[in-house]
């Protein structure tokens, strides 16, 4: 049986097959450091974790590149809060943030790159929009000609009002009185005082957002890549605009073949964020739980469903992680292709559906009958066996 992906940019589930075969190129968006990590984050990135491990085990030879955004308007924004300078708070917090999903026995990608490190490359798909008519200059910045590239819309989904509402809600300004159009958002903004800067022939400043991803894409992976992850937060400007940048640079389609998202984790009734305070940190949760609890948790979910941080649920999750934590060394050994091993690949073929193949491993951790196909497969996932 074929994997199966739910693609955001068609809105339905799709046989995966990727643009070379046997290769995979995924690329996966970052965390911006100015903070701790959180069990949202984690929901996302152990997801990835899984699926580019099972995307191994079914035979792809995958390169996976994720980014951290380390010169962002929240990283300088906290660097004056706490007078640091704002390399060092990247830097501490990007630490942080890998010594967490280090525990959570997430690999690291083939490709971990951080965007002050491709600063070139941004300049280089700057200059060539500008050449090609998708970009214009403005008081001293360089914006995205959002009219020109016809299908901007087309992965959110989006009408014009909608876009301008989540625009402003998630750090844009459709009110910006040197933009063209309300939508246009920035390639290269002019430097302010006190702000950290790089040159360019259009000025001293920095880049926006979304080209940092483009760039770091085309880097690493190619001008086309197999699939782009985040979260469901990420659909509308990130990747929006991160088509239009790439497909209007290189004129070639689709930029992703894919486009798969998580949902968001709730607590309190609200979306676990930073900006809200309601945290449930991955540190403070491994003071009290193991890594295995936590992944448990978060695997027994399914990655495009929003649901609620209930601690009751983890209390379950180390029952089981306290089972699989004594069976020991078993799963470097390979179990036969039986039934619970067919039942496993139909679930994670079915748009990793790995809260069923949880469902399916209840029962026989509790017990001892098949026990060898469940030691491979939590060793599939990830788990510290």
């Amino acid at each position: 049986m074929a994997l199966k992906l739910f693609n955001s940019l068609s809105g339905m589930k799709e046989e995966f097959t990727p643009l070379e075969k046997g290769k995979v190129k995924m690329y996966v968006c970052g965390v911006t450091p100015y903070d701790t990590t959180h069990l949202g984050h984690a929901f996302t990135y152990v997801f990835f974790d899984v699926l580019s491990r099972y995307l191994s085990f079914k035979g792809f030879e995958v390169s996976y590149t994720q980014n951290v955004t380390d010169i962002d308007d929240d990283i300088i924004r906290k660097s004056r809060e706490e007078k640091r300078g704002w390399k060092e708070l990247g830097d501490f917090w990007t630490r942080r943030y890998l010594s967490d999903m280090k525990s959570l026995s997430v690999r690291k990608p083939t490709h971990y790159v951080k965007a002050t490190e491709t600063i070139g490359e941004m300049k280089r798909i700057i200059a060539g929009l500008l050449e090609k008519g998708y970009a214009y200059r403005s008081a001293g910045n360089v914006y995205f000609n959002v009219p020109r590239f016809k299908s901007y819309g087309s992965l959110s989904r989006f009408n014009q009002k909608q876009m301008a509402y989540l625009l402003r809600e998630r750090g844009g300004n459709p009110d910006d009185p040197n933009k063209k159009d309300p939508l246009d958002f920035i390639l290269w903004q002019k430097r302010k005082g006190g702000e950290p800067h790089w040159s360019s022939p259009w000025g001293e400043g920095r880049p926006g957002w979304h080209i940092e991803c483009t760039a770091m894409i085309m880097k690493y992976l190619g001008e086309q890549i197999d699939i782009h992850g985040g979260g469901r937060d990420l659909v509308f400007p990130h990747h929006e605009s991160e088509i239009a940048q790439a497909e209007g640079y290189t004129g070639r389609a689709p930029f992703s073949k894919y486009f798969v998202h998580t949902a968001m984790v709730m607590y309190y009734g609200e979306k676990m964020a930073k900006s809200l305070g309601n945290l449930v940190l991955v540190s403070d949760l491994l003071k009290e739980h193991s890594p295995n609890a936590i992944r448990w948790l978060l695997l027994s979910h399914s990655y495009r469903r929003v649901w609620e941080y209930d601690p009751a649920e983890l209390e379950e999750a180390d029952k089981f992680a306290a089972i699989i934590e004594s069976i020991g060394k078993r799963a470097h050994g390979k179990a036969p292709k039986d039934k619970i091993m067919r039942s496993f690949e139909a679930h994670m073929d079915d748009d990793m559906d790995t809260e069923g193949v949880i469902r399916m491993l209840k029962p026989i951790l509790s017990g001892s009958k098949d026990m060898p196909s469940a030691v491979r497969i939590l060793g599939i996932l990830g788990f510290g066996v």
